[in-house]
């Protein structure tokens, strides 16, 4: 891509599509619209590789590569994780979740992935299916021409070159940097959810054996809970999620030495990490969870992030990010062929956008309450209730897999489960409202 990035176009270089964000959302949108023929300009502010967190695949992803054409590359770099497992301090087992079971048994696994290789994977194949990649330009303004011509869209290089390009349509995918969202102040927290995440790579953590080797495990603690991701090379992704008021109490450790105090609250996690090693410098993210108040406008879309964020707990990141990208090309390919059809193809779209983070949030928002975790400690296929579940666990909820009525029943049983026990409900409730209120923290402002 060396001769893509060494580009400066003439002053307003016209494009069809110009496309904010060289991540999974932004490469799988470039990619896809650059096969429809449609001229694309990808601009992406860092270098490929550059480190990311997120290295946990869903087995939904998995028909999304070979869509794209990297499924073997995918592999080459991927650790299979083939299911899930939850501990909690609360109950004596360990629940093990298998994808295989779920309702649709054709995505058995996915993949544990480091991001840097992931990522550059996804932008070098958006170059060689016909997209302009220029790497190391930072989109600094934008200009929506009046009636409907476009926008004129003003990027930085590293070096301090400035360039313009006349765009019929632009997509953001500029993930947590929310450049659009940002500039409508269309973005805000989201008033159901609020935590942080602090993580690194640790060297000689103790795995699961034989085919669970690379199964992504859960802990929950008392403040939240933390992921444990197995890729190739000996690296795990640790990470602990974490309310604002915890949060408070780093005061003056460093982040990794909070991350290490944190680890040692969590027995089961602290045994699995005896003796391992952080392998790079641990980072955080604050205001972890937001939303923005639109998905598209006149010539333009957010992609993945760029829209909205939720907790991580269940690996969704990653499969939003490209299901945004193949939703959204199609968006914008109707709108660039056929604007009568676009505004119901813009409706469409808003309502995928909409339909995967909805789904998901119902069971994060009660992720920490006991009879949520019962259920997931001790599911049961009444109804088909646990293969429903597993379908979400592995993603599959934006195709034709009927799960939705077992799901209203999971939900049900949840529901009369919190009648039964009004006290236990009550007081998770109230924990939850203090949870997820803001804090006035300047530890939170080094970490966003």
């Amino acid at each position: 891509m060396s001769e893509q990035q060494s580009v400066v176009p003439a002053e307003h270089a016209l494009c069809d599509v110009l496309v904010i964000g060289g991540g999974p959302a932004g490469t799988t949108a470039a990619t896809l619209l650059a096969e429809k023929g449609h001229r694309v300009v990808l601009l992406e502010r860092a270098h490929h590789p550059r480190f990311h967190i997120g290295e946990s695949l869903l087995p939904a992803n998995m028909p999304l590569f070979e869509r794209l054409g990297v499924a073997g590359e995918v592999k080459a770099i991927g650790m299979e994780k083939w299911g899930a497992e939850f501990v909690s301090p609360w109950h004596a087992h360990r629940q093990r979740f298998e994808f295989g079971d779920a309702w649709d048994k054709s995505m058995p696994f996915a993949y544990q992935v480091p991001r840097a290789e992931f990522d550059h994977i996804l932008i070098k194949n958006a170059a060689a299916k016909g997209a302009q990649v220029i790497e190391g330009c930072k989109v600094v303004g934008v200009e929506f021409l009046p009636d409907g011509r476009g926008a004129a869209v003003t990027a930085r290089y590293d070096d301090g070159r400035e360039a313009t390009w006349q765009a019929r349509f632009v997509v953001d995918a500029s993930g947590r940097d929310t450049f659009l969202a940002n500039r409508f102040k269309a973005k805000s927290r989201n008033p159901k959810h609020n935590s942080s995440s602090v993580y690194a790579h640790f060297t000689g953590a103790k795995r699961l054996e034989g085919k669970a080797e690379g199964n992504i495990t859960i802990f929950w603690f008392e403040h939240g809970w933390f992921w444990f991701i197995p890729m190739l090379g000996g690296i795990t992704s640790v990470g602990v999620v974490t309310w604002p008021h915890f949060m408070k109490t780093r005061e003056k450790r460093s982040l990794e030495q909070f991350l290490l105090d944190s680890i040692a609250m969590c027995p089961a996690l602290a045994e699995r990490l005896q003796g391992a090693k952080i392998a790079n410098e641990a980072e955080a993210t604050g205001n972890f969870s937001y939303v923005s108040d639109r998905t598209y406008g006149p010539n333009y879309l957010l992609l993945g992030d760029a829209f909205a964020f939720i907790d991580p707990i269940f690996s969704s990141g990653v499969l939003f990010a490209m299901n945004s990208g193949v939703v959204g090309s199609m968006a914008v390919d109707t709108f660039l062929r056929d604007p009568q059809e676009a505004p119901a193809a813009m409706r469409e779209f808003d309502r995928q956008m909409h339909h995967g983070p909805k789904e998901f949030s119902w069971f994060i928002y009660r992720m920490n309450n006991p009879i949520m975790r019962e259920l997931f400690m001790g599911p049961r296929n009444v109804w088909r209730v646990k293969e429903a579940l597993l379908s979400v666990l592995a993603g599959d909820i934006f195709g034709k897999t009927p799960i939705w009525a077992s799901l209203a029943m999971f939900k049900l049983m949840y529901y009369l489960s919190s009648l039964k026990n009004p006290l236990i409900s009550w007081r998770a409730k109230k924990r939850r409202a203090i949870n997820i209120q803001p804090v006035d923290d300047p530890n939170m402002a080094t970490i966003q």
